[in-house]
């Protein structure tokens, strides 16, 4: 039990860094390891959290959600340290709307998909989907931004891609890559080629040059998905065109975790790349990609004891 507890003390200050308060969770995970221990026991089971968050009597829904939330993100942290600890299935007291859980496609699932839209029956439509699965990919935009995107949106000279009104009615600029800018001129040529006519300002187009519908978008990326056998895994996560956004986003934190800069002072650059609202859509990702609660809990063995987390040494990224 003494280790469970230290290791709530670590999971509070890492979680804290991203700015998180974290009052409530605390005091129920207190009570729940209080629960572990009138049961003799220095581990647990998914029977035990089950008893501990519907031990309340007449506990309303959203109570019973909010227990369940608290142990899910402790264990999920947890089994990033040691794959024997369970995690709770998400959904077990579900009501209303939930977030969908991501599906993140690693660099070989995408090099799959775009060789696979290359053997689509048309050339142009070919072509599309190929640069749509690389924009989606480097970038991160939403599938309804990349199909409002008209060709004046693409600045090749400055390297940027900028997102007008998109949610909320915001807009964007995007730095590119170059490599992504060589990628985009290529897209425009074959495109010219097809259709010198052209009968929409849309960036990216249809087999006719007609601007994309985010319904066929949906549609023809779950058939490349099932073409290169890419499926549901555990807990839910499928494929669908708009995790390429969350793997962004994962692979961006990943990133700035492993060359050692300071993550909470750039993840407001993220939500911004990123069009996010509120900071709290982008911390999201803290939790829904264990990949990032390991590598946090790695930078955190790492600290010298009393330390602060390691300075910033790669700039804004």
């Amino acid at each position: 039990m003494t280790g469970l507890r230290a290791a709530l003390g670590d999971y509070l200050t890492l979680r804290r860094a991203f700015g998180f308060g974290l009052a409530r969770e605390e005091k129920l995970l207190a009570q729940f390891l209080d629960f572990l221990e009138q049961r003799g026991t220095g581990a647990f089971t998914i029977d035990d959290v089950l008893d501990w968050v519907t031990a309340p009597a007449k506990a309303g829904p959203s109570w019973l959600r909010m227990r369940m939330g608290a142990v899910r993100g402790f264990a999920g942290y947890l089994h990033t340290l040691d794959p024997a600890v369970p995690v709770p299935p998400p959904g077990l007291f579900a009501k209303g709307s939930s977030r969908a859980v991501p599906y993140l496609y690693s660099d070989a699932d995408i090099a799959a998909l775009m060789a696979a839209a290359d053997t689509l029956r048309y050339s142009m439509t070919a072509a599309t989907y190929r640069t749509l699965i690389g924009l989606l990919t480097v970038t991160g935009i939403r599938i309804g931004e990349a199909a409002r995107l008209d060709d004046s949106d693409f600045d090749p000279d400055a390297g940027l891609l900028t997102v007008r009104a998109s949610k909320n009615g915001r807009s964007r600029q995007l730095p590119l890559h170059p490599t992504t800018v060589a990628a985009l001129r290529a897209y425009q040529h074959t495109r010219d080629a097809i259709h010198p006519q052209p009968i929409s300002p849309a960036l990216l187009v249809s087999n006719p040059g007609s601007r994309l519908l985010t319904v066929s978008i949906d549609f023809q990326f779950r058939l490349l998905a099932a073409r290169v056998g890419l499926t549901a895994r555990p807990g839910g996560a499928r494929p669908r065109p708009h995790d390429t956004r969350h793997s962004f986003a994962v692979a961006t934190l990943l990133g700035w975790y492993r060359d050692g800069g300071d993550v909470a002072a750039r993840l407001p650059l993220l939500s911004a790349y990123l069009g996010h609202a509120d900071p709290k859509n982008t911390y999201w990702y803290l939790d829904a990609a264990p990949e990032l609660l390991a590598e946090a809990a790695r930078r955190l063995e790492t600290r010298p004891p009393g330390g602060s987390p390691p300075s910033d040494r790669g700039g804004a990224g």
